[in-house]
C-alpha cells in the first residue's frame, strides 16, 4: 500500500512538472508573438518585423500542408529578408548583365511577367556608389586628357612608337567594345522574357546597320562641306603657279591635298579630309552608351557592384585612352587646345553623369520594364553601329590602309599588330563581366 501511495506522488510529480515547461513554452511564444509586428506570409513562412527593426522568420503552420516550419526556439534571428529574396530565386540562374538582373528558371513554366518583371527590392549601399562616381570621374578624365597633354607639351612625335601603341589599341579597344560588350549587351535586352517576343529576330543588328549608315552619312556630308570651304578659301587665295588641287610636299615633289604631310613628324592632315568629322561621330557613339553604362552601373546589386566597378574602370581607361589619342592628333588648325579639352571632357563626364542619375532612379529603376529593355536595347545597338563605323573604317582601314602603318618599317608594324591585338583581347576580356 505504501509502495502505491509512492508510486502516485511520483507519477504526480511528473505530470506537474510536465505542465509547467509546456506552461513555459507557451508564454514563450506569446511573448514572442507579441514583440513581432507587421507579420506578412511569403507561400508556407511568415516574416515579422521585431523590435529591433529587422524581419526574421516566424514559425507558423504552412498554408498549404498544415505542417510546421522548421525553426529552433520560435525565431530564426540569422534568417533575414534578404535571404528570403535569394530563396524566392531558388532553382533559378540569376546574373547581372549590362547592369540588368537576369533570371533563368529550372522550369519554363515559372515565368510570371507580373512578378518575374518588377522591381527589386533589395538595399543598396549608397556611399560605396557616390565614391564609385568620383573613381570613374578621376580615371576617365586621367585616361583621355594623357594622350592630349602630351601632345600638346611633349615634343613626342604623333607618328611615332608611344603614339602608335596608344592608337592601336585604342582601335581595337573601340572594335572590341562594339562587338563584344554593345551588340551582346543590346541581343539581351531584346531576348529579354520581360520583352515579349519581337516580331523581327534580327533587331539588334539591324539598329546596327542604321548606326552605321548614319555614321557614314555625317562623315560623308560633313567632308563635303569641309572640302567646300577649302575650295573656295583656295579659290580667293590662289598660289601662283601651283593647281588648287596640288600642294608642294617635302623636297619640293607634289602631292594631293588630301594626302598626309609631315610637319616636325606629326603627320598632320592639310586640306581634304578633316579628322575632326570623324572624331566627333566617334565621341557621339562612346557618349550615347556611356550614359547607359553610368546608369546601370549604378542599379546593379550589392553582389556583383564591387567586380561591376573594378571593370568599368578599366572599360573608361580603355576607351578614354582611345578617344584622347584621336584627339590629340587634331591639327591646330582646326582644333584648339581649347576644344581639345573640351572634348576630352564631354567624354570624362558622361558616365559620372550617368552614375548621378543611376543614384537618383536608384529604388525605381527596373531594368526588366518592357520600355525600358526597347530604350536600352536600342541605344546600344545604335552605338555598336556608330563604333564599329569608326573602329573598322575610320581607325583601322585608315591607318593600315592609308596612315603612316601602311608603309612602315618591320618593328613599328609589329609593335601597331600586337597593340591592336592587345587592345582586342584586354577589352574582350572585360565583357566576361560587363
Amino acid at each position: 500500500m505504501k509502495i502505491s501511495q509512492s508510486r502516485r506522488a511520483t507519477l504526480f510529480g511528473g505530470r506537474k512538472t510536465t505542465l509547467a515547461i509546456v506552461f513555459a513554452a507557451c508564454l514563450f511564444l506569446a511573448s514572442t508573438a507579441v514583440a513581432q509586428t507587421d507579420c506578412h506570409s511569403h507561400g508556407t513562412e511568415t516574416w515579422c518585423i521585431g523590435p529591433d527593426g529587422k524581419e526574421s522568420l516566424y514559425p507558423s503552420l504552412a498554408l498549404s500542408t498544415g505542417t510546421p516550419t522548421a525553426t529552433s526556439g520560435g525565431v530564426v534571428p540569422s534568417a533575414t529578408h534578404d535571404d528570403h529574396n535569394e530563396d524566392e530565386h531558388a532553382g533559378e540562374n540569376c546574373h547581372f548583365h549590362a547592369g540588368v538582373e537576369h533570371c533563368e528558371n529550372d522550369e519554363a513554366g515559372d515565368f510570371d511577367p507580373a512578378t518575374d518583371c518588377a522591381v527589386s527590392d533589395r538595399d543598396y549601399n549608397r556611399g560605396l556608389r557616390i565614391g564609385a562616381l568620383f573613381i570613374v570621374l578621376a580615371t576617365s578624365s586621367i585616361a583621355v586628357f594623357l594622350p592630349i597633354v602630351l601632345a600638346e607639351f611633349t615634343k613626342l612625335a604623333l607618328n611615332g612608337i608611344i603614339f602608335t601603341i596608344i592608337k592601336q589599341f585604342g582601335t581595337g579597344v573601340i572594335v572590341a567594345t562594339a562587338f563584344i560588350h554593345l551588340l551582346t549587351h543590346a541581343n539581351l535586352m531584346f531576348t529579354n522574357r520581360c520583352i515579349g517576343e519581337l516580331p523581327f529576330e534580327s533587331t539588334t543588328n539591324a539598329i546596327a546597320m542604321a548606326g552605321i549608315f548614319v555614321s557614314f552619312l555625317v562623315e560623308y556630308i560633313g567632308d563635303r562641306f569641309v572640302q567646300h570651304r577649302a575650295n573656295r578659301r583656295r579659290s580667293d587665295n590662289p598660289i601662283v603657279g601651283v593647281s588648287p588641287k596640288e600642294v608642294p610636299g617635302d623636297g619640293g615633289s607634289e602631292q594631293t591635298s588630301g594626302e598626309a604631310t609631315n610637319v616636325g613628324g606629326h603627320g598632320h592632315v592639310h586640306g581634304g579630309k578633316d579628322d575632326k568629322v570623324g572624331i566627333i561621330v566617334m565621341e557621339a557613339g562612346i557618349i550615347f552608351h556611356s550614359i547607359l553604362v553610368g546608369v546601370t552601373t549604378i542599379v546593379a546589386g550589392d553582389s556583383v557592384f564591387t567586380t561591376l566597378l573594378i571593370v568599368i574602370i578599366f572599360h573608361q581607361m580603355f576607351e578614354g585612352l582611345a578617344l584622347g589619342s584621336r584627339i590629340s592628333l587634331l591639327p591646330p588648325s582646326s582644333s584648339t587646345f581649347t576644344s581639345k579639352f573640351l572634348m576630352g571632357g564631354a567624354f570624362a563626364l558622361i558616365t559620372p553623369i550617368g552614375m548621378a542619375i543611376g543614384l537618383g532612379v536608384l529604388n525605381k529603376f527596373n531594368g526588366n520594364d518592357r520600355h525600358t529593355l526597347i530604350a536600352m536595347g536600342t541605344l546600344d545597338s545604335f552605338s555598336a553601329g556608330i563604333l564599329l563605323w569608326v573602329g573598322l573604317v575610320e581607325m583601322w582601314a585608315a591607318d593600315w590602309l592609308y596612315g603612316d602603318l601602311k608603309s612602315s618599317g618591320f618593328f613599328k608594324t609589329m609593335v601597331g599588330i600586337f597593340s591592336l591585338m592587345a587592345g582586342m583581347v584586354l577589352m574582350g576580356l572585360l565583357g566576361k563581366w560587363a
